[in-house]
């Protein structure tokens, strides 16, 4: 028996332009609704202890979908959704939490909604409190929580009671990064206590790392499902295609300090890392603004950040874009197997070199991810951290140099 099965499933969403369009439709007969399909004659079946990422443009049916497996939401006439399993889903920021109520009353409120007794909820109630980390809050009504508390205690609620699907809709891009890394943490957890676990996100590379298996909707229909490595390829050229801004990242960036400013080493803690220092060198050019001869430069990348001491040693990541939002190159200390060395203090240091750059004519820019020791959760990043003018001799066209060798009839 399948962890979720859905067979023909919709989700039509009917709504007038006027308030009178209505009436008008009863007197006249003529039709003036408007309808929306949100998902449309859907057919899915995912086995238990499955890792599914689900990807897809705004208004794509993502939500629609993971409403409709939460439960949430009613699939129309003729659709059939069984699941096997108690499910427990981290949807909209709050969601099913009475605003005038504690967060003690919403815990044993959200509780009842998936049918534990309040025996039951008072035995992980100090689980949910600790892990969410707001215990002082837990008497004060939700309406006045922060929307990084609402996450806390909704994504404490949700995990702790030990359900056997996880549905989780972007709900983890607030919060704290100290959080946030306890929140991964608890998903491998369930990855490995092979849970089955629903994982919307815009983040493909989160998706990719968590996931085993990848389904890309579009106007409410399943465009691909399979491995994620290929679905995610297609889907990323589907977004090259069609809007090239929507592969830029949308996370803040947090100041990098120069060598020169910093007067001591500073201090982090609380779970999380920072990048401290970035420096990009071409030969004798260093800056952010460099010129590369294409097949002839050596491209030098520095990084300096720092960790909290009780924390594994993060890896660091360096991508190459084109201006026009394509990914062209990337490479990460996790992904080529180098550990860097724990120092008591907190503090690291990573150098990367690309020999002989191949990259043809354009203009590129340089980014650097600061992620965990798994390379799943980020902890920062700098972005555009230098600009890269890439001159080249001949015509060839396209992004790399390949190397190559002709063989051919010379009479």
């Amino acid at each position: 028996m399948y962890a979720i099965s859905l067979q023909s499933v919709s989700k039509t969403y009917r709504s007038y332009a006027h308030g009178w369009d209505q009436l008008w439709e009863i007197l006249t007969h003529k039709v003036q609704v408007q309808c929306f399909h949100a998902v449309q004659d859907l057919t899915l079946y995912i086995p238990h202890g499955q890792v599914v990422g689900v990807v897809g443009k705004n208004g794509a049916g993502k939500s629609t979908l993971l409403k409709i497996v939460a439960g949430t939401l009613l699939s129309d006439e003729g659709g059939i959704c069984e699941i096997s399993g108690r499910v427990s889903a981290l949807l909209e920021l709050g969601s099913g939490f009475h605003p005038d109520m504690t967060g003690r009353e919403n815990v044993f409120l959200s509780g009842a909604m998936m049918g534990f007794s309040v025996e039951q909820m008072n035995q992980v109630y100090d689980e949910i409190v600790d892990f969410s980390g707001i215990a002082e809050f837990m008497e004060r009504p939700v309406k006045t929580y922060s929307s990084g508390m609402f996450v806390r205690l909704a994504f404490a609620v949700a995990t702790c009671v030990k359900p056997d699907i996880l549905i989780i809709d972007e709900a983890l891009s607030v919060g704290d990064g100290a959080f946030a890394r306890k929140s991964f943490d608890r998903i491998i957890e369930f990855q490995t206590a092979n849970k089955t676990i629903l994982f919307c996100s815009h983040s493909l590379y989160q998706v990719e790392k968590i996931c085993n298996r990848v389904i890309w909707l579009d106007k409410g229909k399943i465009q691909m499902d399979g491995e994620p490595a290929e679905v995610l390829a297609s889907y990323s050229e589907f977004l090259t295609k069609n809007d090239s801004n929507s592969l830029s990242s949308k996370l803040e960036t947090i100041p990098i300090q120069k060598k020169s400013q910093i007067q001591k080493k500073p201090q982090i803690s609380n779970k999380q890392g920072r990048i401290t220092h970035t420096e990009v060198h071409i030969g004798s050019q260093v800056g952010e603004q460099l010129t590369l001869h294409s097949k002839q430069s050596n491209l030098m990348i520095d990084v300096d950040f720092i960790y909290d001491p009780s924390l594994l040693v993060p890896s660091v990541a360096v991508t190459i874009m084109r201006k026009d939002g394509l990914l062209v190159a990337s490479a990460s200390t996790h992904n080529d197997k180098q550990i860097i060395s724990h120092r008591a203090d907190g503090t690291g240091q990573a150098r990367i070199i690309f020999y002989q750059v191949p990259l043809l004519k354009g203009n590129y820019s340089v980014d650097i991810y600061l992620l965990c020791e798994n390379a799943l959760h980020l902890y920062d990043q700098a972005l555009a951290v230098s600009s890269l003018t890439v001159l080249q001799e001949g015509i060839e066209q396209g992004v790399v140099h390949l190397q190559h060798e002709w063989y051919v009839d010379k009479g």
